[in-house]
């Protein structure tokens, strides 16, 4: 089971070939995302140059793989997941911790959400962004990049 980022889906529904040949080989393994991958989606249709044809794009693609709510297990796993990444990467004193902001420490506060639905679900992570990887400095999970690191990012639609 793989639970893709972002950064995977939109090259996806931009017809990203090396991507769905990807999805293609395989078969029936399950595929999905969260709802907060479905929010940047539809954020970045909604900003998108071709508006209408990118939100019924987003809107087909997030109807063919299964979506990862936010639930009660989800926001434990990321409220302990944030405290001990603020424990680690932020300030020694602890009162300077509790105002620190994840954002400072490099990381955003959407893929700490999307990390802990892989963690919840206990499936890998399909992204290409660096702060997962200081994430699992702290709290191993499995994480995997479809893209070489030489691949271009397609122009957007």
């Amino acid at each position: 089971m793989y639970l893709l980022d972002t950064n995977h889906c939109s090259r996806i529904i931009q017809g990203d070939t090396v991507l769905v040949r990807r999805l293609q080989e395989l078969g029936k393994v399950p595929v999905a995302t969260n709802v907060i991958v479905c929010g940047e989606l539809t954020f970045m249709a909604q900003n998108s140059q071709q508006r209408a044809a990118n939100i019924i794009r987003v809107q087909v693609f997030l109807r063919g793989i299964d979506i990862y709510p936010i639930d009660r297990e989800t926001a434990d796993i990321y409220g302990q997941f944030k405290a001990e990444i603020i424990t680690q990467f932020g300030p020694r004193e602890r009162s300077r911790r509790r105002t620190t902001k994840i954002e400072e420490l490099g990381m955003s506060e959407n893929d700490l959400w999307i990390a802990s639905t892989a963690l919840r679900h206990e499936i890998t992570l399909v992204s290409a962004d660096s702060d997962f990887q200081r994430m699992r400095e702290v709290r191993a999970f499995s994480l995997e990049s479809w893209l070489s690191p030489d691949t271009p990012t397609p122009p957007t639609p």
